[in-house]
């Protein structure tokens, strides 16, 4: 009988025996490269204009559009509804230009604000990168913004156009008087107004004919807003010079080959939809799918079956709803092309990595750790290493990282303390837009603080503890609410649960557990009884939840991260703040 495993798991790791991996890792010789690997190494995989000039947009499309992959597919968008429309990077390429002359005729200036409110599709990955190789700063939105979210980013930013749909379009009206610099509005499909522009009918009339603006590698690229605990969202601004890291860390981590077909399921209104869903990928010239619809298990199995998906980037939560629909459902589909698995968004728990070498013919899931504000992968669980699951992984080459306190000190092995990296990674965010104070709160110390609390064993190995202000002090003793969390889900009554501090008179804070159940099971005194007693084996007699509330859901963001802030402002009576990046 064959071989069937190329990872087994060994005590609490699972081992990696490279020479069984499918193909030969990008990444080779890891401890060599950090201490040898210089970003001006990685400058040269990617194509730059005479004079130090670069734009990402010719190193996504037009490089290959110029050369051997013209014909090679590079997008097939599957509507969810069955209707799949393939796209070559030489029809990318002319897209791209059409729109790129269609910003020209508007009169669109470097530097602009041009905004994407639509659904994933073809013509969003046109627009977008069409609005970058002409130079413009592109921001793409969540299609489920409701109209204070649309405002808010529309005003701060100052954007002069934005490209929606007929349906979306709804949305925008109800706030486009408050909007006094938006000049344009570009509208996909047939509802369209006399003061509104036809996407159809301007894209056809638009030359397929542009030469992309060669940009200064500090020039703004792309620009997304991020919520904080209160206040506005802030912008988040990248730089052309971040295809440099895209690129690299689509290679290293994502570990693409020229054969492979790569799904990134996360919507280009958030990061890694940007970044892994665009940017790293097109520029290594990979197939890659879109796919449009909501989440249904047998869809996603469907389309890993049907285009032989190869390479998968998803989210923890996604991973947790098809554990939750059980493990007969992938048994039903052919899913022996996958060869690598990866996901983000949040930690994901070690019973998510086990149970993917279970469903997925020992196939685990790669946890990567990375922020809007770091512009791609800085952790990471890359593919020829063994996996420690429940870790965040190790540091990449030319990543600086380390456990410092609030003096910037390293601390020892294995304390606990603020996640922080060394600045000066190329694709590390430039500004916050119009905000040079929320800026600068991030660096002190000659350190960039993440805001994530963490701590670092013996082997190199990242573990995530959770943000600077989650931790929770029970007893006297600190909590992380990612443990809590990992350890409620192995009950296989729990599909989902969020965890907070809770203040008592007695031990300052009890942790309260708020949980969504598998199906099939009903909510009773002594089964809340039986998920504590299974959390205090899991973990320690102080560090179990002494509340459960079981909900229907929780409130998480779109890119799947549990907005334990939310969680706690419900249940103090606190103020909820920006929740327009909340999950519909």
């Amino acid at each position: 009988m064959a071989e069937k495993s190329t990872e087994l798991i060994s005590g609490g790791i699972i081992k990696k025996d490279p020479a069984k991996l499918r193909l030969t890792s990008n990444l080779q010789g890891y401890d060599n490269l950090r201490k040898t690997f210089k970003w001006s190494d990685a400058d040269k995989l990617v194509e730059w204009f005479p004079g130090g000039k670069i734009n990402a947009a010719y190193n996504v499309v037009d490089r290959h559009a110029k050369g051997p992959n013209a014909n090679k597919i590079a997008l097939i968008y599957d509507d969810g509804e069955g209707n799949a429309q393939k796209v070559t990077f030489k029809q990318l390429y002319e897209q791209t230009n059409r729109f790129a002359n269609l910003m020209k005729k508007l009169g669109i200036k470097r530097q602009d604000r041009v905004f994407f409110f639509l659904q994933r599709s073809p013509e969003l990955y046109a627009g977008f990168l069409g609005a970058i190789k002409y130079g413009a700063i592109a921001s793409p939105m969540f299609p489920a913004f409701g109209p204070d979210a649309i405002k808010d980013r529309l005003l701060d930013s100052g954007a002069v156009c934005l490209v929606t749909d007929s349906d979306l379009k709804k949305r925008f009206y109800e706030v486009k008087s408050l909007l006094p610099e938006l000049k344009h509005t570009i509208i996909v499909g047939k509802d369209v107004a006399p003061d509104e522009l036809s996407w159809e009918k301007e894209m056809a009339s638009a030359s397929d004919k542009f030469e992309t603006v060669p940009m200064d590698p500090e020039e703004f690229m792309y620009l997304l807003y991020t919520s904080g605990s209160t206040g506005k969202p802030k912008g988040v601004v990248h730089a052309h010079k971040g295809i440099v890291q895209a690129h690299l860390t689509a290679k290293w981590v994502l570990d693409i080959h020229e054969e492979d077909v790569y799904w990134c399921g996360a919507d280009l209104g958030w990061v890694t939809g940007v970044v892994y869903g665009v940017l790293g990928p097109w520029s290594n010239g990979v197939t890659q799918i879109g796919l449009g619809g909501r989440f249904d298990p047998d869809r996603w199995y469907k389309t890993i079956q049907n285009y032989k998906v190869s390479i998968w980037y998803t989210a923890p939560t996604a991973v947790r709803m098809l554990m939750a629909k059980g493990d007969d459902t992938p048994k039903k589909y052919d899913l022996s092309s996958l060869r690598a698995l990866y996901c983000v968004g949040e930690p994901l728990n070690p019973e998510g990595v086990r149970w993917a070498q279970e469903v997925f013919d020992n196939k685990p899931f790669h946890d990567t750790w990375w922020q809007t504000e770091t512009g791609s992968i800085l952790i990471t669980n890359f593919p020829g290493m063994d996996i420690k699951p429940g870790s965040m992984g190790k540091p990449q080459p030319g990543i600086e990282a380390a456990i410092v306190d609030e003096t910037g000190k390293v601390l020892e092995q294995g304390e606990e303390g603020s996640l922080a990296i060394r600045p000066g990674w190329p694709s590390m965010m430039r500004q916050i837009w119009k905000n040079p104070a929320k800026y600068n709160e991030y660096f002190r110390n000659g350190w960039y603080y993440t805001g994530d609390t963490a701590q670092v064993d013996k082997d190199g190995y990242f573990w995530y503890v959770g943000r600077a202000d989650d931790v929770i002090k029970t007893s006297g003793e600190r909590v992380g609410p990612f443990e809590v969390e990992s350890a409620l889900i192995e009950h296989e009554a729990v599909a989902e649960a969020g965890v907070i501090g809770k203040p008592d008179d007695l031990r300052g804070n009890i942790i309260k557990a708020f949980i969504v159940l598998t199906p099939g099971h009903t909510e009773s005194d002594a089964l809340k009884a039986d998920i504590q007693k299974h959390v205090k084996s899991r973990l320690a007699g102080h560090a179990y939840p002494r509340e459960i509330e079981v909900v229907i859901d929780l409130p998480k963001t779109r890119s799947g991260k549990i907005m334990r802030r939310l969680l706690r402002a419900r249940e103090l009576g606190l103020p909820i703040g920006d929740i327009s990046t909340l999950d519909d």
